[in-house]
């Protein structure tokens, strides 16, 4: 959704509050497509802080469908996202090096907000997911969830280390 800042830019001291609906229903990013089960409306407040320059800070909360790292049992994960960005108008005349990065949230004089939302989202995306925090994931012979249960699978794996001691030990068996 785009949103108009043509008053703040050119008023000094205009302060604009204003709730803005995200309208995707899925999230993609390299890491794949997210289905968004819950969405807020985005609360924006738009503050002019000099010539051409735009303080916008927002909110917003998102529940997202995502599959957890060790089991893969579907998890329900909340984004509370809270932001600062300064965005520019066109005919800025300061040093534009210092906010290229607001240039690719404005279309204009409009304010993209999916687009700040996306990488807002982006760079609070969580490295690892878990549905639990002693998840216990997954057999890795059977392929049962282990936090439903012990399959009775043999899971010893040996230490990669004695593999030279146990070479050893085979060479000299007799048959």
């Amino acid at each position: 959704m785009l949103v108009n800042l043509t008053d703040v830019f050119t008023n000094e001291g205009q302060v604009q509050e204003l709730d803005v609906p995200y309208e995707a229903d899925t999230f993609t990013s390299q890491l794949g497509t997210f289905l968004i089960r819950e969405k807020s409306p985005v609360a924006l407040k738009l503050s002019n802080i000099g010539q051409s320059k735009v303080l916008v800070q927002g909110k917003a909360r998102f529940v997202f469908a995502l599959a957890c790292d060790r089991c893969l049992r579907d998890v329900d994960y909340t984004f509370d996202l809270s932001f600062d960005s300064v965005v520019v108008s066109p005919d800025y005349a300061g040093d534009g090096e210092e906010y290229e990065d607001s240039a690719a949230l404005m279309e204009g004089y409009h304010l993209n907000v999916d687009e700040l939302i996306n990488d807002e989202l982006l760079l609070n995306w969580p490295v690892k997911i878990l549905c639990r925090e002693d998840c216990k994931g997954i057999c890795m012979i059977c392929g049962r969830n282990r936090n439903d249960g012990d399959c009775g699978c043999d899971d010893f794996v040996p230490d990669p280390r004695m593999a030279a001691i146990k070479d050893l030990f085979n060479a000299n068996k007799e048959v």
